[in-house]
């Protein structure tokens, strides 16, 4: 039986219309004469949503017991048996009841596939497995409710149904998504325009990937390997030189002006290892590739016009960005540039070749490479001494045995020779060889002796032969003896890396780590030294780690240094102190230094991430006791409460001689003097009970348009008999605050009380509001009056940090958006409240 297809509704939010647009693919369908049964549709008693459902057949669901209470879920048995050509099933990612054959319903639904029947089903991007985190750091909200992205990817149709935020949160006022009671609460929190943009592009992103997918898998079964121009993707080839930075950012310019384009970064190894870039500078280039959002690839290749367009074509790449050739005019013309190779075999693909710094210009001098580069200069200077002595030894001997030998066996041994010291000392040696050979041979053994005249045409032609034989054989060996040589210099450094790497994994400290690195290099010591850059004027150094005997403490006292230039190098370089280390030597140290640096990094995150836990699991441990103290301090302080109640209630200067009445309204003064005490001590524990819940992100605010008249109107109304001390000053016309009314009034209400406290009982305590540039400032100061100084004597400063009931006022204030900072220019208590002012309302008409 063939497999059913699977058709998803995907959406970036609830309400976006995915079960309307399923219903409504099931009435066409029904319309055309398939057979179509809903097996399970959730309306959320949404009127046009049960109105699309009519005319549809719908298999009962199925009622199941969980806990004493009575959930309904698909009746998976029914809708099997009725062996429908088309099934709707909504909510693909719903966690079935305890007691259900299977866990979710996107089980339910393979298993309704894998029966024939094709599904018709809705989802919601947040419920991918894959944007779980993601959707969790937008929202806040975790997603309980999950499903492998692989089953969504598995299915032969998405459709997006979008709505833009404004819209969605237009039909949520008009209450077509949530009942009125969760609109407000919806509006404030998860359907924020923020957190509803940043779904819906995860939406678009994610479906876009799924349709790249389908286009290269259609490109690779029907074998088109010419590129699609759908989207940009600009592809910049590095080669690890000084110029792949400017390259970079000019192939990342270039995906900035294409909306949607791509950046890629592809470096080319040769196939035989031996020809490497920097490794510090290909790092680097890298993290600036994918801190640019770009990627970064790797791929092996001896032709490199060939492997970056192999490359292009499977990837898709509609841009090649090359750098100018780097070489002179002589190596242009002997083997061409890499940029006129791609060029001619790019066909569709365009390539853009950008200048720098280090292109050869026409001014360039000819550059010949280093004699001694092939085979190091100990080798080459042995092979030229060799050839110096042997090649007149040679022609002494064979001179003294002129009669007995002919030209042919003269000119054997001097090809052996060439080879001989082509072996040992490369290219240039080889060749000098060989035109010194042919000369000598030429002078001592053809006729006329002693001399460069040849008379016959046959040693001519055996002269000319030779040294060609001897260019082309000496070539070959002097090539052979520089792939020798480097090839044990791969290997070399290749070993120590791999044993730095292992030392790494191993996690040994940075002594042992320098210390196997200068055993590497045979270094007398090594240390790795940090600049103290808060001295610019004077740089400082101080030593990090150290191996060996008398260190360097400083890059100038070092013979070699390696600086890391990396981000994280945190003005790090490795000094060292020994031999000379030639340029190939000095490229491994710096790769060596760039690991210890990553290994002094590590150790540093490591001890923070270590701190950090300590910290968190004291402050969790502070938390958790002033949680407990508060909710033990509640039971004794409620029945004091209640007991000074009780003895308030009983006057006590009712029955008492008018002697002793005085005495009396003094203890009733001090009854209510408790009581308030006792109130405030209530409070404060609950003050410590709602910090604890805001620091462990539990405390919930519901920000809404608040008209500051009716907060301070509460306010007044809270502070009873002491509000006729407050003097408030605000403007006629205020705009609203976007807060949290009833946190707000509690935290102007803690300000204002704080501020009587402070405040003479002859003076009054301000609150004064003013508007700015799209916030609202609100000024809670006491009533002293200050002198020349701006303080009043015996008079403190007043911060957020000095009390529990200010602090946990700072915090709430910081979560609605605002700021509470003192302004007192002096000692004494002035407090600043501000919070983002609301848009403006706006009328709107009646639907």
């Amino acid at each position: 039986m063939a497999r059913g297809r699977l058709r998803i509704y995907l959406g970036a939010a609830p309400g976006v219309g995915k079960t309307y647009a399923m219903l409504e693919e099931g009435q066409r369908l029904r319309a055309g004469g398939a057979d179509v049964v809903a097996g399970f549709v959730e309306p959320h008693g949404r009127r046009p949503t049960a109105a699309m459902a009519e005319g549809l057949e719908t298999i009962p669901r199925r009622t199941m017991i969980h806990r004493g209470a009575a959930f309904t879920e698909m009746d998976l048995d029914a809708v099997l048996a009725r062996r429908a050509q088309v099934a709707l099933v909504d909510e693909l990612a719903h966690t079935n009841v305890p007691g259900s054959r299977h866990t979710k319903r996107w089980q339910d639904v393979e298993e309704l596939l894998d029966a024939g029947t094709d599904v018709v089903t809705t989802l919601n991007v947040q419920h991918l497995e894959s944007l779980g985190d993601v959707v969790r750091q937008i929202t806040g909200v975790p997603q309980r409710e999950t499903l492998p992205d692989e089953v969504a990817r598995r299915a032969d149709q998405i459709e997006l149904v979008d709505l833009p935020p404004e819209l969605l949160r237009r039909r949520m006022l008009h209450g077509e998504i949530y009942p009125s009671d969760r609109v407000e609460a919806a509006l404030t929190h998860y359907f924020r325009v923020g957190n509803l943009t940043a779904l819906r592009e995860l939406a678009l992103l994610w479906l876009a990937d799924r349709v790249e997918e389908g286009l290269q898998r259609y490109r690779a079964e029907h074998g088109i390997t010419a590129p699609w121009e759908t989207r940009e993707r600009i592809m910049v080839a590095l080669t690890g030189g000084p110029e792949g930075e400017t390259l970079i950012r000019r192939a990342a310019r270039v995906t900035a002006r294409t909306p949607g384009s791509e950046l890629l970064a592809l470096h080319v190894v040769p196939s035989d290892g031996l020809v490497h870039a920097d490794p510090a500078a290909l790092a680097a280039q890298r993290a600036l590739v994918e801190s640019l959002g770009g990627s970064y690839h790797q791929t092996t290749g001896d032709d490199l016009p060939e492997t970056l367009l192999q490359f292009a074509e499977a990837e898709n790449v509609t841009q090649i960005v090359l750098g100018a050739s780097r070489r002179g005019r002589l190596s242009t013309f002997l083997y061409g540039s890499v940029g006129h190779r791609t060029i001619r075999r790019s066909g569709p693909i365009d390539v853009l070749v950008v200048t720098h710094e280090e292109a050869a210009g026409p001014s360039s001098p000819l550059r010949l490479p280093h004699p001694t580069r092939a085979t190091g200069p100990r080798r080459f200077w042995g092979a030229m001494l060799l050839a110096a002595i042997v090649l007149p030894a040679l022609t002494a001997s064979l001179a003294a045995l002129r009669g007995q030998v002919d030209l042919a066996f003269v000119l054997v041994l001097y090809l052996l020779t060439v080879v001989v010291i082509a072996l040992i000392g490369g290219l240039v040696p080889a060749l000098l060889s060989a035109l010194a050979a042919g000369l000598l041979a030429d002078y001592y053994f053809t006729a006329p002796l002693h001399s460069l005249d040849v008379h016959h045409t046959s040693d001519v032609l055996a002269l000319l032969v030779f040294v060609v034989t001897a260019l082309v054989v000496g070539s070959a060996s002097g090539t052979a003896a520089h792939r020798t040589y480097e090839a044990v210099r791969a290997r070399s450094e290749a070993r120590a890396l791999s044993r730095l790497a292992t030392a790494l994994m191993r996690g040994e400290d940075l002594p042992a780590l320098l210390e196997q690195v200068r055993e590497d290099f045979g270094l007398d010591a090594v240390s790795l030294l940090k600049e103290d850059t808060e001295h610019p004027a004077e740089p400082r150094w101080s030593v990090v780690a150290a191996a060996g005997e008398n260190p360097p403490e400083r890059p100038y006292d070092a013979d070699v240094e390696a600086p890391v230039d990396s981000p994280a190098s945190d003005g790090l370089t490795l000094a060292a102190r020994g031999r000379t280390l030639s340029s190939d030597d000095q490229l491994v140290l710096r790769a060596c230094a760039a690991q210890l640096v990553m290994a002094y990094a590590h150790g540093r995150l490591a001890a923070a991430a270590a701190e950090t836990g300590l910290r968190a699991e004291a402050e969790h441990t502070r938390a958790s006791l002033l949680l407990a103290a508060s909710r033990d301090l509640r039971a004794p302080l409620r029945a004091a409460e209640e007991a000074l109640q009780r003895l308030s209630a009983h006057p006590a200067t009712s029955n008492v001689p008018p002697n002793a009445r005085q005495p009396a309204e003094k203890d009733g003064r001090l009854l209510e003097t408790a009581r308030v005490s006792v109130r405030r001590a209530a409070q404060l524990v609950t003050d410590l009970d709602d910090l604890s819940r805001l620091r462990a992100e539990s405390l919930d605010l519901y920000l809404r348009p608040v008209d500051l008249d009716e907060v301070l109107t509460a306010v007044l109304d809270a502070l009873g008999p002491g509000s006729e001390r407050i003097r408030c000053t605000v403007p006629e016309h205020m705009p609203d605050a976007l807060a949290d009314a009833a946190v707000l009034t509690r935290v102007l209400s803690a300000l204002t009380a704080e501020a009587l406290r402070r405040t003479p009982p002859e003076e009054p305590a301000h609150l004064t509001a003013e508007v700015r540039p799209g916030r609202l400032a609100i000024r809670v100061g006491d009533g002293i009056a200050r002198g020349a100084g701006g303080a009043a004597p015996g008079t403190t400063a007043v911060r957020p940090e000095d009390s529990v009931i200010l602090r946990l006022s700072r915090d709430v204030t910081e979560a609605m958006g605002g700021t509470l900072d003192s302004v007192a220019s002096g000692p004494g208590f002035a407090m600043m409240l501000t919070l983002p002012t609301a848009p403006p309302r706006t009328v709107r008409p009646l639907a």
